[in-house]
């Protein structure tokens, strides 16, 4: 099933590794972020495949709320574990958490639904930079550490009103940034539409790091990067979504 090439089972626990992490970013997400990169100083596993490891094996629920508690680094052993119907905690062997999940309403296991959903899920992510992310940056006037250009995610949430929804698609309609000193917080509101109906609503929250004022040149060579990146998975092959 949908994702089970981008990560693997042993001794019953799930392992990333870094290469696959950076696939799915690129592949799947259209995620050139450097941080998602195998050989990056700051590697991180993107939440986006947490989210889709977790939903392509305990299924997808009407109501989630994914808290991402800490970010997850190349091949640790991680283990799901189930506490009641309601909570599921993604956790290494010493216990410590880097994704809480709380679900209520009915629940599907549908292969095709539930792929679908992932990968419009994270076709929409694949769209917060530059697309969504600039131009919310230069209305309020700050923007990351060009040098280091932190994109995290804290939490997301769905609210669905069915869980047979085809073709599912994520359409934006409202996006915020609260500036907390060198801190940024996001708030990203999407409807969720089945042929060109809305049938439920998804949520996420971001932190930006490092906010500073934001300098349309800074901001011009950060953009330039990304697509540099793009273009150069591009040419190996990298089939990413378009963003």
């Amino acid at each position: 099933m949908f994702p089970d090439r981008f990560y693997t089972i042993q001794d019953g626990r799930v392992h990333i590794s870094a290469s696959q992490a950076s696939q799915f970013a690129k592949e799947v997400a259209g995620d050139f972020n450097p941080i998602h990169d195998p050989d990056a100083r700051r590697f991180c596993v993107p939440g986006d495949l947490l989210f889709a490891v977790v939903v392509s094996r305990f299924g997808l629920s009407k109501h989630m709320t994914f808290q991402f508690r800490a970010l997850l680094g190349d091949g640790i052993p991680l283990e799901f574990h189930e506490i009641g119907d309601e909570t599921i905690e993604v956790c290494d062997q010493n216990g410590k958490v880097y994704m809480e999940v709380t679900r209520g309403g009915e629940t599907t296991r549908d292969e095709q639904v539930i792929e679908e959903f992932i990968r419009c899920y994270v076709a929409a992510s694949g769209k917060n930079f530059p697309h969504t992310l600039k131009p919310l940056m230069e209305s309020k006037g700050v923007m990351f550490n060009p040098d280091r250009p932190m994109v995290m995610y804290e939490s997301m949430s769905i609210a669905l009103e069915s869980l047979d929804a085809s073709s599912p698609e994520l359409e934006l309609h409202n996006a915020d940034l609260e500036d907390s000193g060198k801190r940024g917080n996001v708030t990203l509101e999407y409807r969720l539409n089945s042929d060109g109906k809305p049938v439920g609503e998804v949520s996420k929250r971001l932190v930006l790091g490092g906010l500073r004022a934001y300098c349309p040149d800074a901001m011009a060579g950060v953009i330039e990067e990304f697509y540099r990146l793009k273009a150069r998975g591009s040419a190996y092959g990298v089939s990413a979504a378009e963003s």
